[in-house]
């Protein structure tokens, strides 16, 4: 008597870093921002207690959340010069996921910049529109090349 073959392994995302799950909780309560201006301290509570929060980075989700609001004027002033419409016409995710990989482009210089770009890029798969990847991808391309330009520099041709 032969036996039936074993039904494949169902594979399984990778569980989620404690800088990922940073990078998400502050992306939603800069949306919240975004969207309703609500006071930082409100927008802690709530972040606080989706699932998931005591498992992130939680001086990485401080830094992100408190850094881009207080932050918001000269971050958008990057991103004016790289988007093609205002800042305050972009959506509320693409504008929150940009908002956070300028910042880390800026502030956390131990994260490679593409690490960050990729990041944000992930970011706006999860929570944004159909294409708004791809432009988020592009947007912070073109900040990296200014924020970091040493680091970002195109490979010369050989």
């Amino acid at each position: 008597m032969t036996e039936a073959p074993a039904a494949p392994a169902k594979k399984r995302a990778p569980p989620k870093s404690a800088r990922r799950r940073s990078r998400e909780l502050a992306m939603q309560g800069l949306y919240q921002w975004l969207l309703a201006g609500s006071a930082v301290a409100d927008l802690v509570e709530h972040v606080r207690e989706q699932d998931g929060f005591e498992k992130c980075d939680r001086a990485h989700f401080d830094a992100l959340l408190h850094g881009v609001i207080e932050q918001a004027a000269a971050l958008d002033a990057v991103l004016t010069r790289h988007v093609d419409r205002k800042t305050t016409l972009l959506s509320p995710v693409e504008h929150a996921v940009l908002m956070i990989g300028v910042y880390e482009l800026m502030h956390c210089l131990e994260i490679p910049y593409r690490v960050a770009i990729n990041e944000a890029v992930e970011l706006a798969k999860t929570f944004g529109g159909t294409d708004g990847h791809k432009y988020v991808n592009g947007v912070l391309d073109r900040c990296a090349a200014e924020l970091r330009p040493n680091e970002a520099r195109p490979a010369r041709a050989t």
